[in-house]
């Protein structure tokens, strides 16, 4: 909006000065442009994994830095303790079983992401986006090919991603496709390739449209490769593979650096909201071995678990003059809400022909709360001990099987471990939870596809697929 010229009256003066707030409240630049949007996703890492959340060995400055110039979420939930799920939910606004990407995708699955799926990249391109996708896809079996959606069928304009993992490893990796073509071998680490990669998009892309940029990096995801010059930082330690998952860490917080050092440089960050999370829990057992060594800060499970430990993860957002530097926020979050909360930044409606699970939670990344239609639902048939569901309401959580045959109730603010099972104490709060848990499951399972029941026994493949 152009500046205010003298010779107006007062009323209009006033005007203009009124119609500038509102379009800053609704997250409008003052050019009357929405806001640029980036989300950056990292991949099992743990919510314990960063300084900010409390670790006091692995070095993440740069995440660090960026707490402090937004807001910290501390209970922020994956949509699946998985990444494809975890991965649909983000763009769709709907939980995975009702998406249809219910399990991470093995590699010639029928399971994707559909094109009867309303994306957000395809929403924001048709508001005047420019919109890029750069690093791990996972949301097709039959990746680059003519048979499933690409990303580009989704609403990407340039994309240059992978299947599932990078792959030997993240050295060096060799199976990275940009729009169509095969790139091959690349010189380098995973996630500082990925971000090099979407830092040329910055900077070529036609700068009169706002921006959708979504950056997933394949760390800290087995099989984990670190840069020497991370791992050194973590001298002291004598196991190997420890420095190895420290510097991997801390090699995808120098990527996410260099990301936001390039917003800086290109005088972007002002206009642009950042949102950075996890696609779901740290992996690896209970008790720790190999490269598995990612933190769940004292929660209870790991990735596929429907404990927090497999399900809340890191979340920080940052928008320049619309969140308060500095702050936190305990209201839960998850990841099916990044869509209609882009939407509403990108001034942009929501599909009115479907069910959407998440919502616009904008008002809790500024101090205030939000309300809830539709309870924090989450599904994950290969969880382990058969307890595959779990439903968040309040502070109240059960977490259960799918034939409902063992339920279990927690307090997660009394105990955010979860190691009180309160469903005798407390027969009114947990009849009332069972009863929504069943009914929500029902409703989700309704709407999607039965891909799911056509799987092997352990719920997470095809028959005769390789296991992950």
């Amino acid at each position: 909006m152009s500046r205010l010229k003298t010779g107006r009256s007062p009323a209009a003066r006033a005007w203009v000065f009124c119609l500038a707030l509102g379009l800053a409240s609704n997250g409008y630049a003052q050019d009357d442009r929405p806001p640029n949007i980036v989300l950056f996703l990292a991949d099992d890492l743990g919510n314990g994994d960063l300084g900010c959340y409390g670790n006091r060995v692995i070095q993440t400055p740069h995440l660090d830095a960026f707490a402090k110039q937004g807001v910290r979420l501390t209970h922020c939930y994956s949509a699946s303790a998985v990444c494809s799920p975890s991965r649909s939910a983000l763009l769709t606004g709907r939980t995975p079983h009702r998406n249809g990407v219910y399990t991470w995708i093995a590699a010639g699955s029928e399971v994707h992401l559909r094109t009867s799926e309303i994306t957000l990249p395809k929403l924001l391109k048709e508001k005047g986006y420019a919109t890029c996708h750069s690093g791990k896809w996972h949301l097709n079996g039959r990746f680059n090919k003519d048979d499933q959606p690409q990303p580009n069928d989704h609403g990407y304009d340039h994309w240059m991603a992978t299947q599932n993992n990078a792959a030997p490893s993240h050295k060096d990796p060799t199976n990275f496709v940009r729009n169509g073509t095969p790139v091959g071998k690349l010189a380098g680490y995973s996630a500082p390739l990925v971000v090099d990669e979407a830092v040329r998009w910055l900077t070529g892309h036609d700068k009169t449209k706002p921006f959708f940029l979504t950056v997933w990096t394949h760390e800290p995801h087995l099989p984990i490769e670190s840069d020497p010059e991370f791992q050194k930082l973590y001298a002291d330690i004598a196991e190997p593979d420890v420095r190895q998952h420290h510097g991997n860490v801390t090699q995808l917080d120098h990527a996410f650096g260099r990301l936001m050092k390039a917003l800086d440089d290109q005088k972007l960050t002002d206009t642009t909201f950042v949102f950075f999370t996890s696609d779901n829990g740290p992996e690896g057992p209970e008790v720790l071995k190999g490269r598995n060594r990612g933190s769940t800060g004292g929660l209870r499970g790991r990735k596929r678990a429907m404990y927090e430990g497999g399900i809340r993860v890191p979340g920080i957002a940052r928008y320049p003059g619309q969140i308060k530097p500095g702050t936190t926020s305990d209201v839960p979050v998850i990841g099916s809400d990044f869509f209609p909360t882009a939407l509403a930044l990108a001034g942009a409606k929501p599909p009115a022909d479907r069910v959407l699970d998440g919502i616009d939670v904008f008002p809790a990344l500024t101090g205030g709360t939000v309300e809830r239609k539709v309870p924090l639902f989450w599904r994950l048939d290969m969880a382990p001990n058969n307890m595959t569901m779990a439903l968040r309401q309040g502070d109240w959580k059960v977490v259960g099987s799918r034939d409902g045959s063992k339920v279990e109730l927690y307090n997660l603010k009394a105990d955010p471990a979860e190691a009180t099972d309160l469903s005798a104490r407390e027969p009114a709060v947990f009849e009332r939870l069972k009863k929504e848990l069943v009914a929500m499951n029902a409703a989700v399972e309704k709407e999607g596809p039965d891909w799911w029941k056509r799987l092997s026994p352990d719920g997470a493949r095809p028959p005769g697929a390789k296991k992950k």
